[in-house]
């Protein structure tokens, strides 16, 4: 199983990113998958996650309404559209699913 995420860079506040999420090794259309982020000194936290209907979301607080997941099963991709990014937004983002996640890609809010 593995996870390869991408997309990351600095950004301005306010501005917007689109993560992807590249999975292997596993019949990806059969599960859920989550988006986290781990911001320095701090725990990893859920950011976003999706059914394998890829209707069914589910967000953490601080980014409903600007961030947005989905998911292409014909591709094993999983995207994490994030808009009017904030400051606190910064952090290194994983993806994953059955305990496994990848290395992450680093996601920095600064002007």
């Amino acid at each position: 199983v593995t996870f390869a995420e991408s997309g990351g860079g600095l950004v301005q506040p306010g501005g917007s990113l689109r993560l992807s999420c590249a999975a292997s090794g596993f019949t990806f259309s059969q599960y859920a998958i989550t988006w986290y982020r781990q911001a320095p000194g701090n725990e990893r936290d859920v950011v976003a996650s999706i059914g394998t209907d890829g209707v069914t979301t589910r967000y953490t607080d601080s980014v409903k309404g600007r961030f947005t997941i989905s998911r292409d099963n014909s591709q094993n991709i999983v995207y994490l559209q994030m808009n009017d990014l904030k400051p606190d937004d910064t952090a290194v983002y994983y993806c994953g699913s059955l305990g496994y996640w990848g290395q992450g890609t680093q996601v920095t809010v600064s002007s």
